[in-house]
């Protein structure tokens, strides 16, 4: 059975659906949104700080989506309810990101207060996927 591939377009979409009613949990809750990487070929350390706008030395944290991800997979029993909810939802999520992106990596820009991009290349060359913020102090 052959999987369609779906356009870059239909995928921004389908992400945006599946994330819409997530907030990712840090010292402060960002939604998560899709995202299409226009800088260039590959996503380099380099090339999101300037996107960002960042100075040469921000620190880049390049990590994998399943340590990203691993704390609203599987949250601790006395979470409740809607963390278990939302664990379900996170792993619909990944698993739509895993189903149409290669080369699936998380890039964590900044310190404190830090601009996250979960991006992959889609079959058609385009990098695409998801961003949020991250407050860690």
């Amino acid at each position: 059975m052959q999987v369609h591939s779906a356009s870059p377009e239909e995928l921004l979409a389908s992400l945006e659906e599946a994330a819409q009613p997530l907030l990712f949990p840090s010292e402060s809750d960002h939604p998560l949104r899709p995202f299409r990487w226009d800088g260039g070929d590959v996503p380099s350390p380099s090339a999101l700080r300037a996107a960002r706008g960042a100075a040469a030395e921000t620190p880049v944290e390049v990590t994998t989506v399943g340590d990203f991800f691993a704390p609203v997979l599987e949250p601790a029993e006395e979470a409740g309810d809607a963390a278990l909810t939302d664990a379900g939802r996170y792993r619909q999520l990944v698993a739509l990101l895993e189903a149409h992106l290669t080369d699936l990596r998380v890039y964590r820009v900044g310190s404190v207060d830090i601009d996250v991009y979960v991006l992959g290349r889609h079959p058609s060359g385009a990098w695409l996927g998801l961003r949020t913020k991250v407050v860690e102090t």
